[in-house]
């Protein structure tokens, strides 16, 4: 029985394996599949084919988005190969040991049929039974004939699992094969786009690097748009901070009129003065609290999340501004500087809330909409509006409709998005999902 037990628990423990190598291959297939979806998608975001220089920086952007993109991807798929063969290195140690196992057990099957042939006769074990020379040497001799016919039976159904076993594996080996040349090809097709996409891009900075000057003036016409735009967020930003002071504030006072109010009855159920109530309540500090309890609560959960929000746009999307202070890669003396990131969408595209919070406001700016929410400590802003769906204090779950971002002239649609806690300005490609 015990013996029967233990090959039991290691027929499952195989199983168990099996079943973690085949989902961890679809694991790695899904995610491809999504990745190769997004990379798709990227791909019908339009390119304008004028020549000025706003279109060719456009499609500069554009373009260097995509190849990072696709440059990551093909590291994706370049680690998950690794980890695939590293499962391939695994499951063949693995198999190797089954089949020498399984050969142990064939050969201990073979003696045991052997030994039971040589006496398969009722008379022979009858004989060997009734031929003891006392009833208790009997009664081992009866438990011995069974017990080894247990042994036989055991041994047929170990062979015959194990044999099960070998196959289940060789199965994982050969579709983790399988799915490691899929994504060589995947990654090999990859970089033939990559080198394409390489090629426009060069080409495109071969003809900006001819109007210079005329580059320096756009960056210049977007630096200052993009100052007085900032210039707006960092004052809403500054009143809503001055609000959460004051929630906090009214919040402390309530709490501080609770106490006293509690060590006023217990002072009177007790006998003492209300002079000596008073003077065992501690005033509270106001200047100590910066933001109330459910800010708090709510900021505590937008930290849990962070790599995990979702992308502020609906739709294919195309990373094609950075955040901070960077040289554009080919362009002599272009350095932009961006307290956000901006997103390419696809015409029709609209801004989504990322997480839980409150609008805590909508302003106009350049004839567009823009939209701040507040999660606690932490402000997001979604820029570049055509209409809005949502106004000051309207209470929004993650990924709730906005508005539409708008699509300009040129076909371009790009919604600007910041993230703050307070005034501190936060990199948002950390935070997104991607």
């Amino acid at each position: 029985m015990k013996r029967l037990l233990v090959l039991l628990m290691v027929c499952l423990l195989c199983v168990q394996g099996f079943t973690q190598s085949t989902r961890k291959i679809r694991e790695l297939e899904k995610q491809h599949a999504e990745l190769q979806k997004q990379i798709s998608a990227s791909e019908t975001l339009l390119q304008s084919t004028k020549k000025d220089v706003k279109s060719q920086l456009d499609n500069l952007a554009l373009l260097s988005g995509q190849i990072n993109e696709r440059k990551k991807y093909i590291e994706t798929i370049e680690q998950d190969v690794k980890i695939i063969q590293t499962e391939v290195s695994r499951l063949q140690v693995e198999l190797k040991a089954l089949q020498r196992e399984l050969a142990d057990k064939k050969k201990k099957y073979e003696q045991s049929v052997k030994y039971m042939y040589q006496n398969k006769s009722i008379q022979e074990k009858l004989m060997f039974i009734f031929s003891a020379d006392n009833l208790s040497q009997m009664y081992r001799r009866l438990r011995y004939v069974r017990e080894y016919a247990d042994y036989q039976r055991l041994q047929g159904l170990q062979v015959e699992r194990k044999q099960k076993q070998v196959s289940e594996k060789r199965q994982t080996l050969l579709a983790s094969r399988k799915a490691k040349e899929e994504m060589l090809k995947q990654g090999e097709a990859e970089r033939l786009k990559l080198e394409e996409q390489e090629k426009e891009r060069k080409t495109l900075l071969t003809s900006l690097q001819k109007k210079q000057r005329s580059i320096q003036s756009e960056i210049s016409k977007k630096r200052r748009s993009a100052d007085r735009l900032n210039a707006q967020i960092d004052r809403l930003i500054e009143i809503e901070i001055e609000n959460a002071r004051k929630r906090a504030e009214e919040e402390a006072r309530r709490k501080a009129e609770k106490k006293a109010g509690t060590v006023k009855e217990k002072a009177v159920a007790t006998g003492e003065s209300k002079e000596g109530a008073k003077s065992k309540t501690t005033p509270s500090k106001m200047g100590e609290y910066k933001v109330d309890s459910e800010d708090r609560r709510l900021s505590g959960v937008f930290t849990q999340n962070k790599g995990r929000l979702p992308i502020p746009i609906t739709g294919p999307y195309v990373i094609v501004g950075h955040f901070g202070q960077y040289q554009v890669k080919g362009l002599r003396n272009v350095r932009l500087d961006n307290k956000g990131i901006d997103i390419k969408g696809k015409d029709g595209a609209q801004a989504r809330a990322i997480f839980d919070g409150e609008v805590s406001a909508v302003f106009q700016y350049n004839g567009l909409s823009n939209v701040l929410v507040r999660h606690g400590s932490y402000i997001s802003v979604y820029c570049n509006l055509s209409s809005v769906l949502v106004k000051k204090g309207s209470v929004l779950k993650a990924r709730d409709i906005i508005g539409q971002v708008n699509t300009d002239k040129d076909g371009n649609t790009v919604l600007h998005f910041q993230l703050r806690k307070e005034t501190e300005k936060l990199n948002p490609e950390l935070w997104l999902h991607r």
